[in-house]
């Protein structure tokens, strides 16, 4: 799938098990890539070495916007997960 990837905090989720995005770094990333948050929208979402689907949906109960994942499917994507620009700048910093 090509869906937009975005930074998400997997420490804050709802007590749904939904994913609150609403940290810096996934603002961050909407705002960049102009990213207009809305009901179905399909989105990666990743953290460090860990990635996922998700759904967004507009959570009523907090006011927020969080994504519908399911906990089962992340995937520890370890370096992979680096754009390319990271990757090169991690091989300078090593070597």
């Amino acid at each position: 799938m090509n869906n937009p990837r975005v930074f998400a905090d997997f420490h804050n989720a709802d007590t749904q098990g939904h994913l609150r995005l609403n940290c810096i770094g996934t603002l961050e990333d909407l705002a960049r890539q102009r990213i207009v948050l809305q009901d179905g929208l399909c989105l990666t979402l990743y953290s460090e070495d860990l990635e996922v689907e998700g759904v967004v949906h507009y959570s009523t109960d907090e006011n927020l916007w969080v994504a519908v994942i399911d906990w089962n499917a992340i995937k520890d994507v370890g370096s992979q997960a680096m754009v390319p620009e990271d990757q090169e700048i991690r091989r300078r910093n090593i070597a």
